[in-house]
């Protein structure tokens, strides 16, 4: 069990950690192939979603509503149908009405009453503000891949984070659902992780590429991690 006592502030991947995207990604896509003629379960969509969005993050960056539009196109590429200019757009459209976990309020309220909390999120500035009001509290730094110009995993986005919080690595814990995209890369800058095995169609790994990893606590829920956390009697300063 990691000792909170040592952690000044919560960094937090958003999308899949905070929010359930799974259930926002599928409803989309499922529009979207059926229109077409597919019918894919949700665990195959949801690994062509985590290969196409991990293939169009790379390169010179883009915007996260073109990531998102660009995986629209790579689904009709690999199935055979040509999405139409709305269907394109829709993904991304979809963002904000994506819903937190029904643990996610509560827990980041607990949460905040012993540290202090961050977000380092995958997203452009404004679809991250339509996101923002759901969560219920107010969040010490907001990084962005926007403001950073990199996505996860690219250190970059977390050594902009770092440079923000103004603490030192050790005394940060970075909470995320993706080994790829949150556990390797905050390990590899010192930061300890708690990795939210999130439940999924697609067990252990979700919408994101699959890799392996070693993060410093799992959990189930971000209740889990809450629950964990006050066990230790940490408090804010």
């Amino acid at each position: 069990m990691l000792d909170f006592s040592r952690f000044e502030i919560l960094t937090f991947d958003c999308y899949g950690t905070l929010i359930n995207w799974e259930a926002g990604i599928l409803r989309c896509l499922h529009r979207i192939l059926g229109a077409h003629g597919k019918d894919i379960d949700d665990a195959t969509i949801l690994r062509l979603y985590g290969d196409f969005e991990a293939r169009a993050e790379q390169g010179e960056y883009r915007r996260y509503r073109e990531i998102l539009q660009s995986v629209v196109r790579q689904f009709g590429e690999q199935l055979g149908f040509v999405p139409t200019v709305q269907e394109v757009r829709s993904l991304p459209e979809s963002l904000q009405e994506w819903k937190p976990w029904p643990d996610t309020v509560q827990a980041l309220r607990e949460l905040q009453s012993r540290f202090r909390l961050a977000i380092i999120s995958n997203v452009d500035d404004d679809l991250f503000a339509a996101t923002r009001p759901q969560l219920g509290v107010e969040f010490d730094q907001i990084v962005t891949a926007q403001q950073a110009g990199a996505y996860k995993p690219s250190l970059k986005i977390f050594e902009v984070a770092l440079s923000r919080v103004g603490v030192p690595a050790h005394r940060v814990l970075h909470v995320g659902q993706s080994v790829y995209h949150d556990v390797i890369p905050a390990q590899s800058l010192g930061l300890a992780t708690a990795w939210v095995n999130r439940p999924s169609a697609r067990p252990g790994v979700g919408a994101v590429k699959a890799v392996e990893g070693h993060p410093d606590l799992q959990v189930s829920s971000l209740a889990e991690l809450a629950a964990a956390c006050g066990r230790t009697g940490a408090s804010r300063s």
